[in-house]
């Protein structure tokens, strides 16, 4: 973990919500790679993905911590500081 992200004290949780992006489930859309929200556990999808719902969800809550929801993978995002942690 960095020194300088001072975002690390919003991480509230490590479990996600759902095991798929929660927005596209409810419209039966698609996505690529899922992300997990660290401080609510919201679930949405990589920029990759047309809907970028994980960056839609930090634009509106301003929840800046989240995790790759991938299997095996490790790695954080600080949305403010734009930058990546492995492991989170």
């Amino acid at each position: 973990m960095s020194d300088q992200c001072q975002h690390f004290n919003q991480i509230h949780t490590h479990h996600a919500n759902t095991s798929g992006c929660e927005e596209c489930l409810k419209s039966g859309d698609q996505w690529v790679h899922l992300r997990v929200c660290l401080t609510c556990g919201h679930v949405g999808c990589c920029d990759q993905s047309k809907n970028r719902h994980a960056t839609k969800h930090f634009n509106t809550t301003g929840h800046p911590i989240m995790r790759s929801g991938e299997r095996g993978e490790t790695w954080g995002w600080c949305y403010i500081d734009r930058e990546m942690f492995d492991p989170i």
